[in-house]
């Protein structure tokens, strides 16, 4: 494509174009990064691109040459180029419309199938067409989901780029169905490239180093990935595994790369303690779920002798949660509970800012003092009776392990007591348990608003 074409003819204050003035424009604005015979350009190869009377191999190699342009415009550019492909591939509206009313008539008569699917079709918008031909050229799927992770923060801020985002989103949960996505066992013998995006994309809790990949991948860990074939080398999403005896309770010890291997003859319970999406062009698309599955039934198939199946989570929303609940949970309190605080910090009549100060250092507290005790309640608190909106809980992991049909199992104080663990959850961190008879029973309580904990989760509600 030719350089951009841009005009001062209007100074900074002027009121934004739409996109349809500026088609029918014949200069630009200074402040607009196409010009518009540009613009009117791009839109015709768009246009090009989405040709029903071309094959699907030619509208993927005219999709490659917009890609190779993309690739070389401006973050300005490229919204132009977002906004193009949202607002001028739209359903035709009086198609819609006839095709809706012919089926209105057709209902209860031998000709409903037909004017359903006819409907259907007419639903169908042309810029469906037009990304699938982007799809259809070696790098296309690629260029894609990059497209889409960058134009993702945009949403909120110009609300026309909204269908072009729910377009994909749509087409992405078809292209990258479980049922087209490859599991596949990482280890420590598989390509440095693979073992780089690992160390790349981890954002649970990060490796720090080649060491510490190792430890992570080594014989006596598990580590699987789903891959897409037309990704190949590129995980969308792994879970990182530890085969124990009993629960864990503290990332320390599972990151600790001196530490003996464990004997997988004698394990009978799998720790998941890491999951990581590795695109953000994905986001909305869940397949984690089905992750965790398909990784308990390899497990299961390779260590017949697991009984167990469970998380070691973080709670990222609890500091944020209880800096604005401090004062109403405080006030709840019973007096004797906040008396005996009182003594242990050597205070009186603790306001609710100090209570927050005095949580601010977990690693000097005593588990089984009262404070630490009331800190793990008000964690309770945030994960099983508070609700969201929807009925959801509040936080974001607690929201994909329940939604999963696991229960929350266990608090463990200074599960994680790194700087990011004690900014998250004062160090806190949770076991969500997978009861792989009851995840049905679990989900069914879910969806009426009660969320599925342990005796010793209600012991800290109690």
């Amino acid at each position: 494509m030719n350089n951009v074409v841009k005009s001062d003819a209007a100074g900074e204050g002027a009121t934004a174009r739409t996109m349809r003035e500026r088609l029918g424009a014949l200069l630009g604005r200074r402040h607009e990064a196409l010009s518009p015979w540009v613009l009117r350009r791009t839109l015709g190869e768009l246009q090009a691109v989405n040709d029903p009377a071309v094959s699907d191999v030619e509208g993927g190699r005219r999709a490659a040459g917009v890609a190779s342009w993309y690739a070389g415009a401006s973050p300005e550019e490229r919204r132009d180029c977002w906004l193009l492909m949202s607002e001028q591939f739209a359903p035709d509206v009086s198609a819609l419309d006839e095709a809706r009313r012919d089926y209105e008539v057709a209902l209860g008569t031998p000709g409903e199938a037909e004017a359903e699917v006819r409907l259907r079709r007419a639903y169908v918008s042309p810029r469906t067409r037009l990304l699938q031909r982007f799809a259809a050229f070696p790098q296309g799927l690629r260029f894609l989901l990059d497209m889409r992770a960058e134009l993702l923060p945009h949403l909120k801020s110009d609300k026309r780029l909204v269908a072009l985002d729910a377009e994909l989103e749509a087409l992405f949960s078809t292209w990258f169905d479980v049922a087209f996505l490859n599991l596949q066992r990482i280890s420590w013998q598989s390509p440095a490239a693979l073992v780089e995006k690992l160390i790349k994309y981890e954002a649970v809790h990060d490796v720090t180093s080649w060491a510490d990949a190792k430890n992570r991948l080594d014989e006596d860990r598990r580590c699987y990935g789903f891959f897409h074939p037309r990704l190949p080398g590129e995980p969308l999403i792994f879970v990182e595994v530890a085969l124990l005896q009993g629960l864990a309770s503290s990332m320390p010890p599972l990151l600790d790369e001196s530490a003996d291997a464990a004997d997988l003859g004698k394990a009978s319970t799998a720790i998941f303690y890491s999951i990581s999406n590795t695109q953000q062009g994905l986001k909305g698309v869940g397949f984690g779920d089905s992750l965790i599955k398909r990784v308990v039934e390899t497990l299961r198939a390779e260590f017949s002798q697991l009984k167990e199946f469970a998380t070691l989570s973080p709670i990222p929303g609890l500091r944020g949660w209880l800096g604005k609940q401090a004062e109403a949970l405080w006030a709840a309190t019973p007096a004797r509970t906040r008396q005996a605080i009182d003594k242990q910090l050597g205070t009186s009549g603790l306001t609710s800012a100090a209570l927050l100060a005095a949580l601010d250092k977990p690693k000097e507290l005593d588990e089984k003092s009262p404070l630490a005790r009331w800190l793990q309640g008000a964690a309770a608190r945030y994960l099983a009776p508070e609700l969201a909106p929807g009925d959801r809980p509040l936080d974001a992991v607690a929201r994909f392990h329940l939604g999963n049909g696991a229960r929350v199992e266990r608090i463990n104080w200074l599960g994680d007591p790194s700087a990011k663990g004690v900014k998250q959850s004062y160090g806190l961190m949770v076991n969500y348990l997978y009861d792989l008879k009851r995840l049905d029973k679990h989900r069914a309580a879910l969806a009426r608003g009660k969320i599925p904990v342990s005796g010793a989760v209600q012991s800290l509600l109690d």
